[in-house]
């Protein structure tokens, strides 16, 4: 896997573009700064974006490719960001210490998904919130973007089930015109979430 995305993400183009997913950036926009956490961030889009306007941010992904990408991003924009080189197996991070997590087209293996969900959860402080926007089942009747196995894909149920410890969740289903890079380009079909743990 960690080879598909260095792959992909050694392009001199930024192949989800350099601005941050919508969705992130209006709900981001409405919260206290505070520490976030940004798993499978690939070329820094959303960590940049949320540095710029104050948060202290912390994010991961397995590619090395990914990462050189963002501080690359992040040096253009004049901002810091903390970016590690993990797996969502080995990420280590501090119980219950951030403000918000954000889960931004962070498709996973169907026998894992729930267990990291549930991980990731585990560093978020109590009334923290959960930002998630993913592709839906639907999605593999587009050609738009995201994973070609519909079991990596998300339901409602599914995510319902993975963060069933949230006080307040919400989850909707949406037809949407993506427009982020070269990879998410079209009609798409996207599944986003709102959680309050």
């Amino acid at each position: 896997m960690n080879n598909f995305w260095n792959e992909r993400f050694s392009t001199k183009e930024y192949v989800y573009g350099e601005e941050p997913n919508q969705f992130f950036k209006q709900e981001l926009e409405k919260l206290k700064l505070g520490r976030i956490l940004l798993p499978g961030e690939g070329e820094g889009r959303n960590a940049v974006f949320a540095a710029k306007i104050g948060w202290k941010v912390v994010a991961f992904d397995s590619s090395l490719e990914g990462k050189n990408k963002a501080e690359k991003l992040a040096k253009k924009n004049k901002v810091s960001i903390e970016y590690q080189i993990k797996n969502y197996e080995d990420f280590v991070g501090e119980t219950e210490f951030f403000d918000c997590i954000a889960l931004i087209y962070t498709h996973m293996l169907p026998h894992n998904r729930s267990e990291y969900h549930k991980k990731l959860t585990s560093f978020l402080k109590p009334g923290g919130i959960l930002i998630l926007e993913g592709f839906s089942k639907e999605q593999i009747n587009q050609n738009t973007g995201g994973p070609r196995n519909v079991d990596m894909l998300f339901s409602k149920e599914e995510l319902q089930n993975d963060f069933e410890s949230f006080t307040n969740l919400t989850i909707a289903e949406f037809d949407v015109i993506l427009e982020e890079g070269q990879t998410h380009q079209g009609a798409s079909s996207v599944i986003r979430v709102l959680g309050i743990k």
